[in-house]
């Protein structure tokens, strides 16, 4: 099964959150574990909410650009890793495992990804086959 491990942190603590040194150190041990143990796909953080921008639509279907910093967020994804695990309960240890920054209340969310074969009763094969196509090309862009 395959996972996104999100990484989440107060709004209001963004700016406190500065990267260290020490701080890589301490993730590039629990980093390695994840590689080591065949689970980490991919893993990156995130630049502060600042940097981003929200595309929004509301609900007549107007669309409007929000510019960062998100102020009125009461979390700010940090950062994410895409694990592939045996189970949810595999991706939760993992996820315990984690080192914290001291002082600051971060949250892990942990979502299963969709398989294609979630979607047999409600899709036709035709609309599967396409988008098992568009997956593959992008595979094979990737290398």
């Amino acid at each position: 099964m395959k996972v996104l491990v999100m990484i989440k942190g107060d709004g209001a603590d963004e700016d406190k959150i500065a990267p260290t040194d020490e701080m890589f150190r301490v993730m590039n041990v629990y980093n390695e574990q994840l590689v080591n143990a065949g689970i980490m796909l991919a893993g990156e953080g995130l630049q502060p909410s600042r940097a981003g921008a929200k595309v929004v639509w509301d609900t007549s279907g107007e669309v409007s650009v929000v510019d960062g910093p998100f102020a009125e967020a009461k979390e700010i994804i940090a950062g994410y890793w895409i694990w592939q695990v045996s189970s949810l309960d595999e991706a939760v240890e993992w996820a315990k495992r984690c080192p914290s920054t001291q002082g600051l209340r971060s949250v892990l969310e942990i979502r299963p990804f969709f398989e294609m074969e979630d979607f047999a009763q409600v899709v036709s094969p035709e609309v599967l086959e396409r988008e098992q196509a568009i997956v593959d090309r992008l595979q094979a862009q990737q290398g």
